[in-house]
């Protein structure tokens, strides 16, 4: 089973950075486009695991009138 994960990202200097776009509050690095994307699935393993206490996640509510 595979999910699409959209993640923020951007070149500062030598370095890329970004985030999950459902964790905005946690960022990774990596030297290329490639370890960054192997970090951020990293990261994602560690936030979805449940064994990190308080992970902050944006979600959507859906609101009728």
């Amino acid at each position: 089973m595979s999910n699409t994960l959209r993640y923020v990202h951007w070149r500062d200097g030598s370095m890329y950075l970004g985030y999950l776009q459902d964790y905005p509050d946690y960022m990774t690095q990596g030297i290329t486009e490639d370890e960054l994307k192997e970090n951020l699935l990293d990261l994602y393993h560690d936030l979805a695991s449940g064994e990190l206490p308080y992970v902050k996640k944006v979600d959507e509510l859906v609101v009728t009138a």
